[in-house]
């Protein structure tokens, strides 16, 4: 059964995760503008507000639609990342897609070992999920090294899954099961 998710917040020891509004435009403007961030998404750098007007759009029908949820990763007030569901399959799986970024300031200190978990717990438990899955490109070796520490396995490699930024990219599949 889905529901609207547009409302749901959630809190991750000192993060708050909000979904993302018009409000963050500016600020995901500045966190997506980065190329190494960007590096491994099916984004090109965001180089206007009207760019990440889309994003925020995209991400308020997703979760209007009860679809996936994508929040706004804040600590002290300022956005450092999203994270959330990208894909919700509700209906004849229970499994949700995850997906996250932070900015490059952030990275290395351990915020979404953090806030991952809460995430987790989320999915599992409020949504109902069975299982979770993550889509990582081939080479963004930060992101499988996290989700081999929150106990996802990697399942495969999906060769030339995606395409963005004028090439075909391979994904590995990283999924784990409800405990």
């Amino acid at each position: 059964m889905r529901r609207d998710l547009s409302a749901q917040t959630l809190r991750a020891g000192e993060y708050l995760l909000r979904p993302l509004a018009v409000a963050d435009a500016g600020e995901l403007r500045t966190l997506f503008g980065d190329p190494e961030v960007t590096e491994f998404m099916d984004i090109d750098p965001l180089s206007s507000e009207a760019e990440a007007l889309e994003i925020v759009s995209w991400a308020q029908d997703l979760a209007a639609r009860g679809d996936g949820l994508r929040w706004g990763v804040r600590r002290e007030g300022r956005l450092i990342g999203t994270c959330g569901f990208n894909k919700l399959e509700l209906d004849r799986g229970r499994r949700g897609e995850i997906a996250y970024d932070l900015e490059r300031a952030a990275w290395g200190r351990g915020v979404m070992r953090q806030i991952l978990p809460h995430v987790m717990a989320f999915g599992y438990g409020e949504l109902g999920l069975h299982r979770l899955e993550a889509m990582v490109t081939v080479g963004n070796l930060r992101s499988a090294r996290l989700l081999e520490r929150l106990g996802f396995r990697q399942e495969g490699v999906l060769r030339g899954h995606g395409y963005w930024k004028g090439r075909f990219w391979d994904q590995m599949v990283f999924g784990r099961l409800a405990d």
